[in-house]
């Protein structure tokens, strides 16, 4: 196997490759595009890191290339799509800086705490002043850790050395992780109003974009202390700098920025602010989180050659293709229901069982069940997952993954099964093929039949005359059209289910005007992702 090194990665790192025998490691720094383009039809994978663009030009060129090996989180620079298309696995190195950023988050908090930029310039300056860098301790504060995978984890045990009282928020990690750690789960709302430090280690995802803006700072202790070693634009900025003018927020440090390098009013403002500690995207940038990210590219390289799993493949999935064959009128089926599961759960996942009845249980259902748990994680976590990882990232979530079948279905030749259980909750979803077509057939414990559309609503309500008549005057009066509606209920007058498709989704006041009006138990709008599967979680659909 020959492999070319294009971008600067740590020799050390790469040690696993040069002592391979079956392995030419080519290093090759500061090529031209056309230069690369000239020789890269001889490798079989290059490694990067952000300086080489991994395009459309360069996949064509190389019609040996088996790997793109990032040697780090990002894969900006990579074209994914197109490398999938070409049968080209990418894979990146998700943890290596796992340790580097959460260390680093401790490095501001601190610096913020003891002052010590203000201190040092002070010094140096030839100034022996004390007084006006008096500090705070950790010790007895109480810390919210907002995101606890491997960064956020890693930073509540350290503010716990620091004898912190620690809690967290994280609705995809089990609360057996969090027990594990020694902390206590909170819901958001809970942390804003709690804590005396707040810090992020979230993804940037649809949902976590401006997360904390103006209300969730309005809850927020006076004095309080915000961090963000995450991903910039998580914490609204411009809310962020109008609560520390105000002394809402006392201080706090930012690591990352929604544009890098900064350039706006806003960003220039924050990182000109007095009690703001500031670093540009340092997170990572420790010369052991450079030599652990080039030792994971080059472990999951002698994994392919040894035809081991990928643990960090961000595409191609590596089953056998008869069996995918078998699976692929399902495997759709099975994102689709996942889809719509994931947004029913408002709690901790901590438990998921595939079930699979009928003729499909004859065969290998764990590429289904693999999809499917690769759907669901894929909707929160930063990390991309896949049918290669999928199981790995779960286990390391502590949640329990379980697989039912039976050859025996009642109403259906084919029934897939989703159950998703945690905090206490349990939530069912059934679906079936009807034609070639996904069909929802059971929620819970009602018998419903609709094909779910982009724009959904689900609704539970005590079961009385007039309800159905409330739920279309007042989309009426939104202009939200009803396409379809479902209903199904336990007895009469006992609770009923209805599910909407609409053709345009419901603001968020308007799904409060719904609640009051139908007195709803549970209320909530779902956006369905495309019905052809757009994750390349290597599903093949």
């Amino acid at each position: 196997m020959k492999i070319i090194v294009t971008d600067e990665v740590s020799a050390e790192g790469l040690a696993l490759l040069t002592q391979e025998p079956r392995i030419q490691l080519d290093v090759k720094l500061g090529l031209k595009k056309e230069e690369l383009l000239a020789i890269i039809g001889g490798y079989d994978v290059i490694i990067t890191r952000s300086g080489t663009t991994v395009d459309k030009a360069l996949l064509d060129a190389a019609p040996r290339l088996k790997m793109v090996a990032r040697a780090g989180v990002g894969i900006d620079n990579v074209d994914v799509d197109y490398a999938s298309s070409k049968g080209v696995i990418v894979v990146n190195a998700p943890f290596g800086n796992t340790n580097s950023a959460a260390e680093h988050t401790m490095a501001l908090l601190l610096s913020f705490c003891r002052n010590v930029p203000k201190a040092c310039n002070s010094l140096k300056a030839g100034e022996w002043k004390r007084g006006p860098f008096t500090g705070i301790e950790l010790k007895g504060k109480v810390a919210g850790v907002i995101g606890l995978g491997k960064v956020g984890g890693r930073v509540a045990t350290r503010l716990k050395a620091f004898e912190c009282e620690v809690f967290a928020c994280d609705p995809y990690i089990a609360v057996k992780r969090a027990n594990d750690l020694g902390v206590k789960l909170l819901s958001h709302d809970e942390i804003y109003k709690n804590c005396d430090i707040i810090t992020v280690h979230t993804p940037m995802t649809d949902e976590t974009r401006g997360m904390i803006g103006a209300r969730e700072f309005g809850l927020m202790k006076t004095g309080v202390i915000v961090l963000d070693v995450a991903r910039g634009g998580i914490i609204d900025e411009q809310a962020w700098l109008d609560n520390l003018n105000s002394g809402k927020v006392t201080g706090g440090a930012c690591d990352v920025w929604s544009k890098e390098p900064p350039d706006t009013d806003t960003l220039k403002a924050l990182i000109a602010h007095d009690r703001l500690v500031v670093t540009p995207h340092l997170g990572a940038n420790t010369f052991e989180a450079q030599v652990n990210v080039a030792i994971d590219v080059s472990k999951e390289i002698i994994n392919y050659l040894d035809d081991k799993p990928l643990e960090n493949a961000i595409n191609i999935p590596r089953f056998d293709m008869a069996l995918m064959d078998q699976m692929r009128p399902f495997l759709n089926l099975m994102g689709v229901i996942c889809d719509f599961g994931v947004q029913l759960v408002d709690t901790n996942l901590e438990k998921v069982t595939f079930g699979f009845s009928g003729a499909i249980a004859h065969y290998d259902c764990s590429p289904l069940a693999v999809c499917g748990l690769s759907a669901l994680l894929n909707h929160k976590l930063d990390q991309d997952v896949n049918m290669v990882n999928a199981s790995l990232i779960a286990e390391q979530m502590g949640i329990v993954v379980e697989e039912s079948k039976s050859t025996q279905s009642d109403a259906f030749s084919n029934v897939i099964t989703l159950t998703l259980e945690g905090g206490g909750k349990r939530r069912l979803i059934a679906g079936t093929l009807f034609e070639g077509q996904p069909r929802i057939v059971r929620l819970r414990d009602y018998i419903m039949d609709f094909a779910p559309d982009e724009h959904m609503l689900l609704l539970n309500y005590a079961d009385r005359p007039g309800m159905i008549g409330k739920i279309g005057t007042i989309m009426g009066e939104h202009d939200i059209n009803i396409a379809s509606m479902n209903l199904g209920r336990s007895e009469k007058k006992g609770e009923a289910m209805v599910i909407l498709s609409l053709d345009s989704p419901v603001p968020e006041p308007v799904i409060g005007e719904l609640r009051a009006a139908t007195e709803a138990s549970f209320i909530k709008a779902l956006k369905m992702k495309s019905i052809a599967c757009t994750r390349n979680c290597g599903c093949g659909v």
